[in-house]
């Protein structure tokens, strides 16, 4: 694959653009600091409040094991297992083709 470095595929900025648009955001009236503007938030924003909340005690993370991952990566003792990291990547690659499949059919 060849990449062309021709100058056709340059885009150049001049300044005058930017001076136009300074301008036009210095002239433009300034919004007062306190807003009259009111925000209504729907009943299912509640509910995905409700549930990222129960998401975040339900165990799916273990937080000590996470610290001590951390530690060994600063530490410099993680070791990472790459045939390991390999044939889980091609597990989840063919879970991901199986779903796919599915959802054509």
């Amino acid at each position: 694959m060849k990449i062309e470095n021709s100058p056709k595929n340059v885009i150049s900025i001049t300044g005058g653009d930017t001076q136009k648009r300074t301008e036009k955001a210095a002239a433009a009236p300034a919004r007062p600091a306190a807003s009259q503007e009111k925000v209504e938030l729907s009943a299912l924003s509640s509910q995905l409040k409700a549930a990222g909340a129960g998401l975040a005690g339900d165990g799916v993370f273990d937080t000590a094991k996470i610290q001590e991952i951390k530690q060994a990566i600063s530490d410099g003792r993680f070791k990472v297992n790459a045939e390991v990291v390999a044939d889980r990547l091609l597990d989840t690659v063919k879970e991901l083709l199986q779903a796919h499949r599915k959802e054509i059919q």
